[in-house]
């Protein structure tokens, strides 16, 4: 269950995590806060809740971080609501876009995503226009560098507790599964001591456009950028084989 992977290396997140570690921990505070609103602050008892944790645990979130979140939620202290809104479109090429948000100005939100498009040469589409492109999936990253436990252990685990496929990649094993059973697969490996790179359901684009030119490239990169720069901004999925 090997093959080439098409997404970055866990060096490389962890890099742009740290880099960028204040801005990720505002978006996780975010999906606390709608998660807590949801299903309320206990997470033995808020499944969505106890993803957002691992999620945050993942990306480095210090414990105390996160109960602060779940406890200003919790109390009413926010009184913002955030709506998740998710937009699609094209870059150069025909790259698909997806782009999800969570905002508390849909307005603001739809203009910035807009305007990051047009600034790289894409445009944006009506709803459904890429996403039939992308699946659905959970996905799990496990540094191999950070467990002990050989290939089929962790294969025989992962697919015990529900998991589509485990690949092994370079640096890494890369478990999917369907979105119904992430959570099972997440607690599964969590409860046997297994260390996650990271760890959410995501679009997978079932098909990757290539960009050849310098120009196009440059395009897409700015169009990424402008996303990544955008509070509102929470994912962006998109099919560019770079």
């Amino acid at each position: 269950m090997s093959g080439h992977s098409k997404f970055a290396n866990i060096k490389h997140k962890k890099e742009k995590n740290d880099a960028k570690k204040g801005k990720i921990f505002t978006m996780l505070g975010r999906e606390i806060a709608v998660a807590v609103k949801a299903g309320g602050p206990d997470p033995a008892n808020n499944g969505k809740l106890r993803d957002v944790i691992a999620k945050a645990k993942s990306n480095n979130m210090p414990n105390d971080t996160i109960d602060r979140s779940i406890k200003k939620a919790a109390g009413g202290g926010d009184d913002v609501n955030y709506e998740t809104v998710v937009y699609e479109g094209y870059g150069p090429n025909g790259v698909a876009i997806i782009v999800e948000v969570l905002t508390d100005n849909r307005n603001r939100a739809a203009a910035n995503v807009r305007n990051a498009f047009t600034k790289g040469g894409g445009n944006m589409g009506t709803t459904g226009c890429v996403s039939f492109m992308f699946d659905e999936k959970g996905l799990i990253v496990v540094d191999k560098e950070e467990v002990e436990i050989d290939e089929d252990e962790i294969m025989l685990l992962a697919i015990d507790a529900g998991a589509e496929d485990v690949a092994s990649e370079e640096d890494s094993y890369e478990i999917t599964t369907a979105p119904d059973d992430f959570s099972a697969v997440r607690e599964a490996l969590e409860q046997a001591g297994i260390a996650m790179a990271s760890a959410e359901v995501t679009m997978i684009p079932q098909t990757y456009t290539a960009l050849t030119g310098a120009e196009e490239i440059k395009k897409m990169n700015r169009i990424l950028d402008l996303l990544d720069d955008d509070d509102d901004v929470q994912n962006v999925y998109h099919n560019w084989d770079e």
